[in-house]
């Protein structure tokens, strides 16, 4: 298999998904990365031909060959996991397992052997470009006078389960589309830097994205309203519907929107701004770490400078779901940004 995108069906009915709380040795479909722990390039390289990211590629280098086979091996040594697509990326392998039948052995345990057969292959690595390294050819054995040679793979690879439609199709377009995303944030380095300290209505933010949207000359804060919901699901669409009307009215006569657009009728409103191209602040529940990269449904918008993302607070890699405090908070921030001037 090639790390090129392969051609599947995303029909619901083809697939068995794993559900919350289920085995991890049962069937499901699994997203699974594999980091180089110093973000060093060393599987590859990325090639942008005509500085066109929707040409980009990556071309591995003999380690990334490797690392490649020993992830294309995991059907091999288990006849119930298939890849549905592997993506090979300078510092990081991305790839997805459809486990179709139980198995003996967990996701995990299949996981941990390929992490283990990648570390072995990173000392060969590290000791064959390590200057302190000898080799003796008349034994085809290596000595090294460092008591060991820098590791490669220091960090289990990250498993994330797919148990909801949707998701591995998902998956599938942002793997698919992972060299040209790395290829738009080289050639556009400003808008994709986290800028730190950036004080608005007395607040310190982080943000990345087009800063300039802050000069706007008219906001307007999106937040749909708990009442409006239970009077649709009441059978009264109308004040719901006015209401999300309104707002894209708003953005087509020049207002900036604002918001964390939390609630699914708020992230439609965003779907429809960003159809349409309009200029959006985003109010993010966690910060931006060092490797932050927005997600596939903001990446464009932030490329063509219609996007800021800012966030009130600092980057918890531990964090997983936003709480209800949380929400309020970033509605109440999304309020005074937009009655800044």
């Amino acid at each position: 298999m090639h790390s090129k995108c392969k051609s599947y069906s995303m029909d619901d009915k083809q697939w068995h998904w794993q559900q919350f709380g289920t085995a991890w040795k049962g069937v499901g479909i699994y997203h699974i990365t594999l980091v180089v722990s110093s973000r060093e390039p060393l599987l590859g390289s990325l090639v942008i031909p005509n500085n066109n990211p929707q040409e980009a590629k990556v071309e591995l280098s003999p380690f990334g060959e490797q690392i490649k086979t020993c992830v294309e091996t995991i059907p091999i040594r288990y006849s119930k996991i298939r890849i549905l697509q592997l993506r090979m990326m300078p510092d990081h392998v991305h790839f997805i397992l459809y486990v179709t039948q139980a198995m003996d052995v967990s996701i995990k345990m299949v996981v941990r052997g390929l992490w283990q057969g990648a570390k072995k292959i990173g000392r060969d690595y590290s000791m064959s470009i390590n200057p302190n390294t000898i080799r003796d050819n008349r034994h085809c054995s290596i000595r090294n006078n460092q008591q060991h040679p820098d590791p490669v793979f220091t960090e289990m690879p990250f498993i994330r389960p797919l148990s909801r439609h949707g998701q591995l199709d998902a998956m599938m377009q942002y793997l698919k589309m992972n060299p040209q995303r790395l290829a738009t944030k080289r050639l556009m380095p400003g808008y994709f830097r986290v800028q730190r300290g950036i004080v608005i209505a007395g607040h310190s933010y982080d943000s990345i994205g087009n800063i300039a949207l802050l000069q706007a000359e008219r906001y307007m804060p999106v937040h749909v309203r708990r009442t409006m919901v239970e009077d649709a699901e009441h059978g009264n669409a109308l004040p719901l519907r006015t209401y999300m009307d309104s707002c894209l009215a708003a953005a087509r006569e020049g207002a900036v929107m604002v918001s964390p657009f939390i609630s699914p009728q708020e992230k439609d409103i965003l779907a429809m701004l960003l159809k349409e191209q309009r200029p959006v602040i985003y109010l993010a529940d966690n910060g931006f770490g060092e490797y932050y990269k927005p997600s596939a449904l903001l990446f464009d918008a932030v490329a063509a400078g219609r996007l800021l993302i800012l966030s009130p607070w600092q980057y918890d890699p531990a964090k997983r779901r936003i709480t209800r405090a949380e929400c309020i908070a970033l509605n109440d921030f999304a309020a005074s940004i937009a009655s800044h001037s």
